[in-house]
């Protein structure tokens, strides 16, 4: 099995985007696709909706994604082909909880793709990239956490930088590929990640 994260330094980056470009783009690798959303004070992680009910017995939940519309995230994973999907919803914090659920849900699977910068505090993956948009000024905490971690870099394509105080020295090494949206992934980030899952398959084998 192959565990491939999918991180951003921020909302509406893309990153929902690159998921379902390599589910498609690679679907002989029968996908178990991944959600991972934390949510704030005074949000129910039930169905993701304003509540005032953030007890202990739901501070954290997993649903299955069946729907193929595209209408949610979780969606476009389905409709691009993904073998199962599953959405885990989180109070801020409070991530390890659903750890043990999660780790479960990955031994079941092929091969994962999860979208997630926390999950990386619980979980070595075999790839992780991050997509950085140089145009979107906030940049997650968890993001800039490990940029070290990073494999791989994709790049919105942008002249103005709105990043103060950032560093990408920790991503110096990794190859960066530059992405011009609407298209997310492109042929050499295919090939990269296939390159990466390969290889770790042909090592396991010989293990």
């Amino acid at each position: 099995m192959a565990i491939v994260v999918i991180g951003g330094h921020s909302r509406n980056v893309g990153k929902t985007s690159v998921v379902a470009g390599l589910i498609a783009a690679l679907q002989e690798f029968n996908w178990t696709a991944m959600k991972i959303t934390q949510y704030g004070h005074g949000v129910c992680s039930k169905d993701g909706k304003a509540c005032h009910c953030a007890t202990d017995d739901h501070t954290w939940a997993i649903s299955e994604e069946k729907d193929r519309s595209g209408k949610s995230d979780t969606s476009r994973f389905v409709l691009a082909g993904a073998t199962r999907v599953w959405w885990v919803r989180t109070e801020q914090g409070r991530l390890a909880e659903a750890v043990p659920t999660i780790r479960r849900r990955l031994a079941e699977s092929q091969n994962v793709i999860l979208e997630s910068n926390s999950i990386l505090k619980f979980i070595r993956p075999d790839l992780y990239i991050t997509v950085l948009d140089p145009s979107t000024e906030d940049f997650k905490r968890s993001a800039q956490e490990f940029l070290d971690r990073a494999d791989a870099v994709i790049m919105h394509e942008h002249r103005k930088f709105e990043w103060e105080g950032i560093s990408l020295k920790p991503t110096t090494n990794c190859p960066i590929f530059r992405i011009k949206p609407p298209a997310h992934v492109t042929p050499e980030i295919v090939k990269f990640v296939t390159s990466k899952i390969v290889k770790k398959t042909v090592a396991a084998e010989l293990a």
